[in-house]
């Protein structure tokens, strides 16, 4: 039960003008290669996942509910990994705003996030995929993933996990808020 409070704490209360100020200060984009014998969809070798749409170069990642799902799956996957980078990259501005509140940089709050997970729903978070239905799209904008979009094998309560908001900032989606 106190994952939901853990993550929470690390997401909570960043409203949508301090999110933009915060997201100039973390990079958006991957960096690029320089080599051109590379496809730019290949997987990343060090996380083992399957090819992502993220943006590449100056490109935009797409303004889009798909997008949104995406990148929120990104840090479900991310979680149950316990890949600091992706959670944090993911999490970024809602975790900044946690910071300036207290509670410390986001690499060390998730270390103590992730004891807080149960080795069955980290399994489980791995694989977890999005339900499009069950979104709320406010506006492209804005997007709401309520705990019930989210498709595990383990069971997760608004204490667990919780709901999150993903903003469009700075050409991606990132989580600004947690309940």
């Amino acid at each position: 039960m106190a994952v939901s409070a853990g993550v929470v704490l690390v997401a909570c209360a960043c409203g949508p003008e301090k999110a933009k100020e915060d997201a100039g200060a973390k990079p958006s984009q991957p960096s690029v290669s320089t080599s051109t014998n590379e496809p730019s969809a290949a997987p990343s070798a060090s996380t083992g996942e399957k090819p992502s749409a993220a943006p590449t170069g100056t490109q935009p990642a797409p303004r889009t509910k798909e997008r949104a799902i995406q990148r929120y799956e990104q840090y479900l996957h991310g979680l149950g990994r316990e890949d600091i980078n992706t959670v944090c990259e993911v999490a970024g501005p809602g975790a900044k705003k946690a910071q300036e509140q207290g509670f410390g940089p986001c690499p060390s709050t998730y270390v103590i996030v992730f004891q807080m997970i149960s080795p069955e729903q980290k399994k489980a978070l791995q694989t977890a995929t999005v339900d499009p239905q069950r979104v709320v799209v406010h506006s492209l904008d804005k997007i709401e993933m309520p705990l019930e979009a989210v498709r595990t094998s383990a069971t997760f309560t608004e204490s667990d996990l919780g709901s999150y908001t993903l903003e469009y900032i700075k050409n991606d989606y990132y989580i600004t808020d947690g309940k």
